[in-house]
């Protein structure tokens, strides 16, 4: 019988361009959250920055979030920019647990600006976690719904995002996610960007939430960054 999956979504405070202090943010964030997984925002050990120099899983500036996923037995989802093996860079998600970390999905739909520098992935990613199947998704394919039938279509329980929004398009966030649900019949986690980044986003959206199969929010945070919130999936 499969075990119930406690799921957080978090928005921490990140520091332009550095790795170092925004791992120490994650690493605190998944020592409070209390949860089996942790869904941090896109590109969120850089913040959105898309000179962002690339990083690689073995990066040994991400150990603090390796050290607080041990202690806690955690598994996180974090945004980074990551060259595959040949060298094309990536707006990608790592899968970060004790054991260390590994890519587990690149960005397959891209926005303009996003695109003069990096390239889609190739395919949609599933992660399976204690009997749980994450279907995973960053910003732009979320609101793209082949991305979400292509990914349902591996089988799926939870549709799990990394995203960032300008504060104005809260609406536009919280309707993508109910989309995806219903149309799905899946839960949905989002953890949303909050405050400010690069690229014109002064104020970002924040409000991190997780969604029932019926597209309804079984909880949501604030627009504050650092906030995080859970619940029980069972």
């Amino acid at each position: 019988m499969r075990m119930p999956l406690v799921i957080a979504v978090a928005q921490p405070v990140c520091a332009p361009y550095d790795v170092a202090a925004n791992a120490d943010a994650h690493a605190a964030t998944i020592r409070a959250a209390g949860a089996r997984v942790i869904v941090f925002p896109e590109l969120s050990v850089t913040g959105y920055h898309l000179d962002a120099p690339v990083i690689t899983a073995e990066d040994p500036r991400l150990a603090p979030i390796v050290s607080a996923c041990a202690e806690t037995g955690s598994l996180a989802l974090v945004g980074a920019p990551v060259a595959d093996e040949e060298g094309s860079p990536h707006i990608s998600m790592l899968a970060v647990d004790g054991g260390g970390a590994l890519v587990a999905y690149h960005k397959l739909w891209l926005g303009t600006t996003e695109a003069q520098r990096f390239a889609p992935g190739a395919k949609p990613a599933v992660l399976e976690v204690d009997g749980w199947r994450l279907g995973l998704a960053i910003c732009k394919d979320m609101g793209v719904p082949q991305h979400a039938s292509d990914t349902a279509a591996l089988g799926i329980d939870v549709y799990v995002g990394g995203t960032l929004k300008h504060a104005d398009e809260t609406t536009l966030q919280d309707e993508r996610a109910r989309r995806v649900a219903i149309e799905h019949g899946v839960r949905v986690a989002v953890a949303s960007f909050a405050g400010s980044t690069g690229e014109g986003y002064t104020s970002a959206a924040g409000r991190s939430g997780i969604w029932s199969a019926d597209g309804s929010v079984i909880t949501q945070t604030g627009p504050e960054p650092g906030a995080l919130t859970r619940t029980t999936l069972r």
